[in-house]
């Protein structure tokens, strides 16, 4: 392909994403896969991934940037950026105006605020346990018997509406049980769920202005998007591939590294 091309590589705790852009920051190559526990070949194999699907070479890299949990490990890289950094400039990107970034992720959440300039202005991460992350979907999809990736077409089958009181994942675990022994339906029981995951974020920060929603559980369920909406009275959006915003963001970064 003609012209250099720039990568971002974000290799969260759960799965890592890679980006290639090229010098007008057209999106020209990307690949999402799991992280598992060797962040080095996670990094490595996302970036050649996109590479293939870009139809270009290590040789076309003028830059790499890494983000996410495991940056550190991706050899590589030019230069590392914070996820924080990253999934900010990333959204910003698409919405060039003052925004509140909203990232549900794998393992933590992050709620970023931007001014109109896109210069942070504060942030907000939930790391003290898996409530209100894919993690937490992912447990409750084992204990009702689905997988994780069939979650939101039950959730658009709910007909009836199930409150899950407790944020803790392994209470919230044994209060679904007890929904399910009650005869609540399947549907119903994912879209508390998703309810769940929407008030323990609402619950980190007020949510206001212009929201915008990334991260890999946003990209797998639109529902959640749509419920958060409800819960703070306007609309949330999201960018094109919202999973991809920190690993895009990255990217940016390689190409104007200043």
């Amino acid at each position: 392909m003609p012209g250099p091309v720039y990568a971002g590589i974000d290799v969260g705790a759960s799965a890592t994403k890679a980006a290639l852009i090229d010098a007008e920051a057209a999106l020209v190559g990307r690949a999402v896969l799991p992280s598992g526990v060797d962040f080095a070949a996670a990094g490595e194999t996302a970036l050649a991934e996109a590479l293939k699907a870009a139809g270009a070479s290590m040789e076309d890299v003028a830059r790499s940037v890494s983000t996410g949990y495991g940056r550190k490990n991706v050899a590589l890289a030019t230069s590392t950026k914070t996820e924080i950094a990253c999934h900010a400039r990333g959204a910003h990107f698409f919405f060039p105006t003052a925004i509140t970034v909203v990232d549900i992720g794998g393992q933590d959440n992050k709620i970023i605020r931007l001014d109109a300039a896109g210069n942070r202005l504060d942030f907000k991460m939930n790391r003290k346990c898996a409530a209100g992350t894919g993690a937490f979907l992912e447990e409750i999809a084992r204990r009702i018997g689905v997988r994780v990736e069939e979650m939101e077409a039950l959730a658009e089958r709910s007909t009836r509406r199930v409150e899950i009181g407790s944020f803790c994942t392994v209470f919230s675990a044994t209060e679904i049980l007890a929904l399910a022994r009650r005869g609540a339906a399947v549907p119903d029981i994912v879209k508390g769920a998703f309810r769940s995951v929407v008030k323990r974020v609402a619950e980190m920060d007020p949510l206001e202005g212009e929201v915008i929603a990334t991260g890999g559980v946003v990209a797998h369920n639109p529902t959640i998007v749509e419920l958060l909406s409800e819960i703070i009275g306007s609309e949330v959006r999201t960018p094109p591939h919202p999973q991809l915003a920190g690993a895009f963001g990255a990217a940016l970064y390689a190409r104007d590294p200043g």
